[in-house]
C-alpha cells in the first residue's frame, strides 16, 4: 500500500511539472511575439502587399507602343504616327475607336464634353511652347527666360517632351480652359476613363513624379489592362513603367 501511494505521488508530481513546463513555454512564446519589432511586422505586411501587387501586374511590356514614355526625361523625335480624325482632332489610328467610345461616355455625363487637342507635331509643339514662354515674360517683365520656362513647364512641355506628339494623348473637357470644368463632372469622366484604356495623365499630388501640375483634361491611352491596374494602384505612367522594368517586363 505504501508503494502504491508513492507511485501516485510520483505521478502527481510529474503531472504538475509537465503542466508548469507548458505554462512557462506559453509565456515565452507570447513574450517573443510581443517583442517583435513593429518595423518587422510592417515590413512583412508590405512584402505581402508587394507580392500581391506584382502578381496582379498585367502581362505587358514597358516597350509596348501604348506605354511609350515621353516627358522632359525622355525626349522623343517626331514619330509621324498613322492618324485618324475623331470629332475635330487627330489621334493615332490604333486608338480611334477607343477615343470615340470615351468621348461618347463622357458626353453621357455632360453633353458639353468635347475634344480639344490630340496629336501635335514636334514643330507645332515648339511654336506653342515658345508662345507660352513669351506670354509669361510679357505678363511679368521681371521673369528671366529660364524662370518663364519653368513656369510654362507646369502646364506645357518643350518640343520633343510632349505626349501629344505620340497621338496617344487627348485633351477633353466641358470648357476650353484647363482645370475649369465642374470638378464633379471631371471626377466622373476620370473614373470611367480606364474602361476605354485611358488614364488621367497628370493627377493631383503627383507633380513631383510627372513634373506637371494637375490637369483635369489630359488623358493618355495605355490599354485597358494597364489603365485599370494604374487606376487601382494610383500609379502614374512613370511609376508604372518603372514597376514593369523592375519585374523584367
Amino acid at each position: 500500500m505504501g508503494k502504491g501511494l508513492n507511485l501516485k505521488c510520483i505521478g502527481l508530481i510529474v503531472g504538475v511539472l509537465l503542466l508548469l513546463l507548458l505554462l512557462v513555454k506559453g509565456v515565452f512564446l507570447k513574450t517573443d511575439n510581443a517583442q517583435m519589432p513593429e518595423s518587422t511586422v510592417k515590413s512583412e505586411r508590405l512584402a505581402d502587399s508587394n507580392d500581391k501587387e506584382e502578381s496582379d501586374l498585367p502581362k505587358v511590356s514597358s516597350a509596348d507602343w501604348e506605354l511609350r514614355l515621353v516627358n522632359r526625361n525622355h525626349y522623343t523625335p517626331e514619330l509621324n504616327p498613322d492618324l485618324a480624325m475623331v470629332d475635330n482632332i487627330w489621334v493615332d489610328r490604333r486608338i480611334e475607336d477607343q477615343v470615340r467610345g470615351f468621348l461618347e461616355a463622357a458626353q453621357a455625363i455632360d453633353a458639353n464634353e468635347h475634344l480639344i487637342s490630340g496629336y501635335r507635331s514636334v514643330a507645332y509643339q515648339e511654336e506653342l511652347y515658345e508662345s507660352y514662354v513669351e506670354q509669361e515674360m510679357a505678363a511679368n517683365p521681371d521673369l528671366s527666360r529660364a524662370a518663364a520656362e519653368r513656369l510654362v513647364q507646369t502646364y506645357s512641355q518643350p518640343a520633343g517632351a510632349s505626349e501629344h506628339q505620340t497621338g496617344l494623348a487627348i485633351d477633353m473637357s466641358t470648357v476650353n480652359s484647363l482645370n475649369a470644368s465642374d470638378p464633379e463632372v471631371a471626377r466622373q469622366v476620370q473614373d470611367l476613363a480606364a474602361d476605354y484604356g485611358f488614364v488621367l495623365r497628370f493627377p493631383q499630388g503627383k507633380a513631383k513624379v510627372t513634373g506637371v501640375d494637375y490637369e483635369d483634361w489630359h488623358f493618355r491611352y495605355v490599354g485597358v489592362q494597364s489603365a485599370n491596374y494604374m487606376k487601382k494602384n494610383q500609379l502614374t505612367l512613370e511609376e508604372y513603367v518603372n514597376l514593369l522594368k523592375e519585374n523584367n517586363q
